[in-house]
């Protein structure tokens, strides 16, 4: 059985392999089936934008020979508490540029901001579609702050800015193993890992639209 997880970020890619290792399907990504699809992620929550790309593309992959059992795809973002929980859903469009230009702008948002007023979480909710057209969504949230510079050569996005306190470190600095074990999109896929399992073996995966 397929499983199209619909993403082009090298990054997310690269987490999905491992994190979606123990299901005994195959995993897709667009670009293994030439697929372009364009979503305009104009929802308000990570739920409406996961919830959108995950149907847009089940709608898709109906034209394409190579059957796809179900479409998973996610919305996620970083929440800073001293700025009233932004970029939020809007984390990849916080402003325009690069990564860098990102984390740039975010920090010069905090500026002078002290330490304890420098929580921040990061929020993934991923979403599942059926052939169908039905749809079940799992989240998960870890828990940090913002450093003050960043730090580390690994992970994609936010990670070289988000610390995590009981580690003594950034996101960025974690071994891959590490980061997918801990992070909100581990959590995510570990919640969503039962419904996946039900779905893949033919069963409805529990009410639909609730969030596990």
């Amino acid at each position: 059985m397929n499983l199209l997880v619909a993403t082009r970020n090298v990054g997310k890619m690269r987490e999905y392999r491992a994190l979606l290792a123990p299901l005994p399907v195959r995993l897709l990504f667009p670009p293994d089936l030439g697929l372009v699809v364009e979503v305009a992620e104009d929802g308000t929550t990570y739920e409406e934008n996961a919830r959108l790309k995950a149907l847009a593309y089940a709608r898709a992959v109906r034209a394409y020979p190579q059957e796809v059992s179900l479409v998973l795809a996610d919305d996620s973002g970083l929440e800073v508490d001293a700025l009233g929980g932004a970029p939020g859903a809007r984390s990849a469009r916080y402003t325009a540029g690069s990564d860098t230009d990102r984390l740039t702008a975010l920090l010069a948002a905090l500026e002078g901001v002290p330490r304890e007023r420098r929580s921040a979480r990061f929020r993934c909710v991923i979403a599942i579609a059926t052939a169908e057209g039905r749809i079940y969504t799992a989240a998960g949230v870890c828990e940090g702050f913002i450093v003050t510079e960043p730090a580390g050569g690994g992970g994609f996005g936010y990670d070289p800015i988000f610390g995590l306190p009981a580690l003594g470190c950034t996101m960025a600095e974690l071994p891959a193993e590490e980061k997918n074990r801990i992070s909100h999109r581990a959590r995510a896929v570990q919640a969503a890992l039962p419904i996946l399992r039900r779905l893949l073996a033919g069963e409805r995966g529990g009410r639909d639209g609730a969030r596990v």
